[in-house]
């Protein structure tokens, strides 16, 4: 047979597959679907084989694709696969790529540019305006102060959860700000813009806003998954739900983003220094 017939068939068979139509109920457990399957690859990648995992999250996100290019269903499903497959993504990006030739320092930057540029294309492809994901300047001072108190209450509790070694022999205050620049400028904004001003968003348009804040808190604590404790998966799925809450009720991820940078700056950066009898 010749390649024309074959691309002929290709042709016609995605035609028959674009005729099918997913009602909403369809439309809900493809969502759900979607859900189990980065629980699946999360755990086998923590906790079986990291390869696997990997190859696991490709799978999903063609999947993901392929199915809302082949199939008809409400706009607002669609988009919501969309923010979802940007999970099975970034683990593609921040765990396949050659990081050990980056100097540790920078690590963490670099992994969190990578999640940011997803974002971003998301957002750019879909026309999304920073504005409209709380990316803006209204009430700032109010809305950091607000994050920067819970931060402090709930970097403690994180600690005695983890107890993470201090990273040098010494505190030193440049370490200290520089992480502060970290954990605020990347992992806050990457994680933030990632679960809830995309995400949350979409499963809130989708499913309502309970269940689309529960719905980002669940994906949030799988995805801390790799800390290997029962604990942590409770302590951030709740943190989560704060996460959630905030940027539903001030419309603004200025809290979030300050409450997280602030509460991962304590758990990693001031805490392990003062029980360890290295800062006085």
């Amino acid at each position: 047979m010749s390649i024309s017939f074959y691309k002929e068939t290709f042709v016609l068979n995605l035609v028959k597959l674009k005729n099918i139509e997913f009602n909403k109920l369809q439309s809900t457990l493809f969502i759900i679907s979607i859900f189990l399957a980065i629980v699946i690859s999360e755990y086998i990648f923590v906790y079986h084989d990291a390869g696997y995992g990997i190859v696991l999250s490709l799978f999903i996100t063609i999947a993901i694709y392929a199915i809302i290019s082949a199939i008809t269903m409400e706009h607002i499903f669609v988009i919501c696969a969309e923010s979802l497959a940007l999970i099975p993504l970034y683990v593609l990006f921040t765990s396949s790529l050659p990081w050990f030739f980056i100097d540790q320092q920078f690590l963490l930057p670099a992994v969190y540019s990578i999640i940011l540029a997803l974002c971003f294309w998301h957002m750019h492809e879909h026309n999304i305006q920073p504005n409209s994901i709380g990316l803006k300047k209204h009430k700032l001072l109010k809305y950091a102060i607000i994050g920067t108190v819970i931060g402090c209450i709930t970097g403690p509790i994180e600690y005695l959860i983890l107890q993470p070694a201090p990273a040098f022999p010494t505190f030193e205050l440049k370490f200290l700000i520089r992480d502060l620049i970290y954990m605020t400028l990347f992992v806050g904004i990457g994680e933030e813009i990632l679960f809830r001003g995309l995400i949350q968003k979409d499963l809130i348009n989708a499913f309502g806003t309970k269940k689309g804040i529960i719905g980002q808190a669940f994906l949030f604590g799988v995805m801390h998954m790799t800390w290997r404790s029962p604990l942590e998966l409770m302590f951030t799925f709740f943190a989560g739900l704060l996460f959630g809450i905030l940027y539903h009720k001030t419309g603004s991820l200025t809290a979030p983003i300050v409450f997280h940078g602030v509460n991962n700056t304590v758990l990693v950066s001031i805490l392990p220094y003062y029980f360890s009898g290295l800062l006085i």
